[in-house]
Order: C-alpha cells, then structure tokens, then sequence
C-alpha cells in the first residue's frame, strides 16, 4: 500500500505537469475544475494507504513480530493495540495467551483426531496409556527468538514431543502400581519438572500439567481390584473386633457395677436397720397395689406391725 501510495502521489505530480490548462482553450473552467478535482482525490487515496501503510494493529493477547526483508527483528516485538511500524515491515502475529495441548484417548478430545493417549513403559515391564494436558504460553519476550528459530508451529515442533517424552522418561522409574495409586502426584510433579526445564530453553512458559487418566493393562488392574476388596474386607473384620472388644469391655464394667450395687445392698439388709429398709420396700408396694385403679381387692398378710400404717378404710 505504501508503495501504491508512492506511485500515485508520483503519478499526480506528472499529471499536474502534463495536463495543463492554457488560458485560451474553450471551456477553461470546466477544465480547472475537472483538474483539481483530479488532484483532490489522488491525494486523498494516496494519503489515505501512505498511513494505512505505516499502521499496524495488534489483536489482544497477542504480540506482532517484525519482519523486514526476511530478517526478524528480535529487538522491537510489537504490543497489542495500534503500533506505528515500517511500512515494508511483514508482521507475524503470536498469541500469548495461555494455550492447553490434549493428548488423549477420546477422539474428540485432543489436538489429533483418533486416539492419541501416550504408551509408555513402567519399572516392571508393564505397558501403561495416560491422558495429558499441558497449559502454557508463549513469553512476550521471547517471541521473535522462536519465531526466527523454531517458526510459528512451536507446538507441533517443541510441545507435542517434548510432553511425550517427558512422560516417557518419568515413567519408567515407577512401577505401575505407584503410577495409578499413591504416587500419582509425584510423577505429575517429576513430569512438570522436566517439561518445565524443556519449555524455558525455546522461550515458552509451563503453567500446568494435568495427568488426566491412567490405563493399566486389564490383568494389573483386576489384581488391583482384588487387592483393594481384600484390604476393605480386613479393615472391615478390623472394625468389628474394635467393636466387639468395646461391647465386651462396657458389659464387663457394667457387670461390676451391678456387683457392686448388690454387695452394697446386701451388706445394708444387715440388722436391725436391714429389716427397717425391707419393712418400708413392703409397705411402698403394698401402697402401690392399693392405690392401682385396676386392683377391687387387696390381700395382705396380717401383721400388726404393718396394718396400723395402711390406713384401711
């Protein structure tokens, strides 16, 4: 555009010089007119793609790398928004923004169609398939230097090969029993760690590694299986002996309260004071019996101890 610019500003100074009007022609102000209106308008469209030459816009998110006669220039990256730039400057836009590359056994999930979930061997021989997700982006800084090295298909280049292998070299220093159970997070952590270090060496930041699922082949996980039923069936008899112990240890405690409570009764009905206490127990259910809606007819030993106290009437 800023070439064609050029070439009509040029164009006009040439028109202007060959299209004179001399004062004698016929129908001079028609002429005069039709000139600068000409003029006008060249002007006007030269103007117009002289500027739209020189401006740029970057989209959000991203960053707009300069090329000028194909040589990168590493040192001026351009920012999101309206950037003024060299007219004869190609501009390579970037994202920045934070990226997620699936690899997956579900044909629909990933960036490949079909399933894409990575094989690797364990510590034992073992064949395991996991699903991955990596999160990262691209560093602003960075960004002409792995455009001019690597090229705008980074990923397919550095972020595809480099998870896969950085997975496959984690694996294989765990058995794959640790992998699918209690040390899952620690390989989700060696692989960030060595993903991490590949990343920053081609100017791409790691944010996070997501280790989604974990395949074992079917003989590894029914042994699994059975392992797992085995220790709930013993933590569940471990649990009803707890509970049996703790009912055996209430009905021993509750067995020596009530032996207690009889011994101490039985040393009270002792005397005097003994016959008093059973003498008042059998006057209170005496009582009991008489005042019962349910009784017509009371029978009581005859005791001439007793009877004053029942106020028979």
């Amino acid at each position: 555009m800023f070439i064609i610019g050029i070439l009509i500003i040029i164009g006009l100074f040439v028109f202007r010089n060959v299209y004179k009007v001399r004062p004698d022609e016929p129908r001079i102000q028609d002429k005069l007119r039709t000139r600068t209106y000409a003029t006008l308008g060249a002007a006007v469209i030269a103007a117009f793609l002289i500027i739209a030459s020189v401006l740029r816009i970057v989209p959000p998110g991203s960053v707009g790398v300069q090329v000028l006669f194909g040589r990168v220039l590493t040192k001026t990256t351009l920012s999101e928004g309206l950037n003024v730039v060299n007219p004869f400057v190609d501009l390579e836009i970037m994202t920045i923004r934070t990226q997620a590359y699936t690899m997956s056994i579900a044909a629909e999930e990933g960036q490949r169609y079909g399933d894409d979930a990575i094989s690797s061997l364990t510590k034992d021989g073992l064949e395991v398939q996991m699903d991955l997700t990596v999160w990262y982006h691209l560093l602003k800084s960075e960004a002409a230097n792995v455009f001019q090295k690597i090229g705008s298909d980074y990923v397919d280049k550095i972020v595809r090969p480099a998870a896969r292998t950085a997975i496959r070299n984690t694996a294989v220093r765990y058995m794959a029993v640790e992998i699918y159970s209690d040390k899952r997070e620690e390989v989700q952590n060696q692989i960030t760690k060595a993903l991490d270090k590949d990343f920053a060496e081609r100017g791409i930041a790691l944010e996070k590694v997501l280790l989604r699922n974990i395949s074992l082949p079917a003989k590894v996980k029914n042994a699994i299986e059975v392992k797992l039923e085995a220790e709930q069936e013993a933590q569940k008899m471990q649990f009803v002996l707890q509970k049996e112990q703790k009912e055996a240890e209430r009905k021993k405690i509750e067995a020596g309260g009530i032996a207690e409570a009889q011994d101490i009764i039985a040393k009270s009905l002792v005397g005097e004071r003994g016959r008093a206490y059973l003498s008042w127990k059998y006057l209170e259910n005496l009582k009991n019996l008489y005042e019962s809606p349910n009784n017509t007819i009371l029978i009581s030993p005859y005791d001439k101890s007793f009877i004053p106290l029942l106020q028979v009437k």
